[in-house]
């Protein structure tokens, strides 16, 4: 699976099964994911790829400079997806 910064995906195990994550960084293996409440920016949960589920929407990660825009943002790819 393809991950990009910015990608929202949606968490498929674990404590935070079924919410909606941004991938902040990406390795071989792994993502770097934040929601603004429970991971904010500064400290991302690094989740295996097998446990998350891709969606088409991307934010710009730029234009994301605080928690309460994340938590924003992720608001409105939630409002959009249902």
């Amino acid at each position: 699976m393809q991950l990009q910064p910015g990608q929202v995906v949606c968490s498929l195990a674990g404590r935070d099964a079924q919410g909606l994550f941004v991938v902040v960084a990406c390795g071989e293996g792994w993502a770097a994911l934040a929601d603004g409440k429970r991971r904010p920016l500064e400290r991302p949960k690094r989740k295996n790829l097998r446990h998350i589920r891709k969606t088409n929407a991307v934010l710009e990660l730029s234009g994301i400079q605080t928690n309460r825009a994340l938590r924003r943002a992720l608001a409105l790819c939630a409002s959009k997806e249902e």
